[in-house]
């Protein structure tokens, strides 16, 4: 995976190849599945290369179907579904092995003036007050943070609550956990990369958010995780290389399933973003379930 802003924006190069279709290149990485984050963003700058440049995605509908061969490049093929004065509609299609493995809708926008109003940012403390993931990563019995430092160091991520952990623990809303994101490095002002960049790292935590009143983490023996559809609404430009808060809850768990929700906030406190996930959390017999 990408270990610098530099060589994720080369993940995020992807070739045209025909006529609505693009190839997008892997990573260097010892993961044997393709991160959702990566395939979501590598089509949504497919399809953004089809629209015209005054009009920026506003929301991404997503599934995942079956997991990617990181062994091999993915085609997308775009579809167009419709151009209005205002809108365009995009569907993609990540193709693998001549197999579909991933489905996502996208609308654009052009610029609008229009009613405002949001909700209030949480009171949180800043970024440099929180605690790296790598670090706690290095706190846990047996982890191995080479793999972090391998695969995902192109994100700065600080911790700066959880439900138990800084968090109150609350009967009413018993999974929550707040985050500071950015990309590590300087991204281009290219508005369709920053969206695609803050794609990507969108995909990391949000799964592990539904663990948290079940005293496990994403990454425990006995536990099967999978990304299984993932929305994200754009209610303002923001830059995914500059500080963002991610207000991540998990409003129910149920069928070996996990939802989760989240808020996007930047440091002056405006809700720039929305992000809904579903995702397998599955318990794998024989193992124990209670690691951390």
């Amino acid at each position: 995976m990408p270990q610098t802003a530099a060589e994720l924006l080369d993940l995020l190069d992807i070739e045209t190849i025909d006529v609505n279709l693009y190839r997008g290149r892997q990573p260097d990485t010892v993961r044997q599945r393709v991160f959702g984050g990566q395939v979501a963003a590598q089509a949504l700058l497919a399809a953004a290369r089809t629209v015209d440049a005054d009009r920026a995605a506003h929301s991404l509908h997503a599934y995942f179907l079956r997991p990617g061969d990181s062994r091999v490049p993915i085609v997308y093929d775009v579809e167009r579904l419709r151009d209005g004065r205002s809108f365009s509609t995009r569907r993609v299609v990540a193709r693998q092995h001549g197999r579909d493995i991933f489905y996502v809708t996208i609308s654009f926008q052009v610029d609008e003036d229009g009613f405002e109003h949001q909700t209030t940012m949480p009171v949180v403390p800043g970024p440099e007050d929180g605690m790296r993931l790598v670090d706690i990563i290095r706190s846990q019995k047996n982890a191995d943070v080479s793999v972090w430092e391998r695969e995902w160091s192109a994100l700065d991520v600080r911790y700066v609550g959880v439900s138990g952990m800084g968090l109150p623990v609350d009967e009413a809303n018993p999974a929550q956990a707040r985050i500071w994101v950015r990309i590590e490095g300087d991204f281009p002002d290219d508005p369709a990369l920053q969206q695609a960049a803050f794609v990507y790292a969108s995909d990391l935590t949000l799964l592990g958010a539904t663990l948290v009143p079940h005293g496990i983490t994403i990454n425990s023996p006995g536990l099967q995780p999978a990304s299984l559809d993932h929305t994200v609404w754009f209610h303002r430009a923001f830059r995914a290389d500059r500080w963002w808060l991610y207000d991540q809850e998990s409003p129910a768990a149920g069928g070996a399933r996990g939802f989760a929700t989240a808020g996007i906030y930047t440091e002056d406190g405006g809700r720039v973003a929305s992000v809904a996930q579903e995702g397998l959390i599955r318990r794998v017999e024989g193992a124990n379930q209670n690691a951390i």
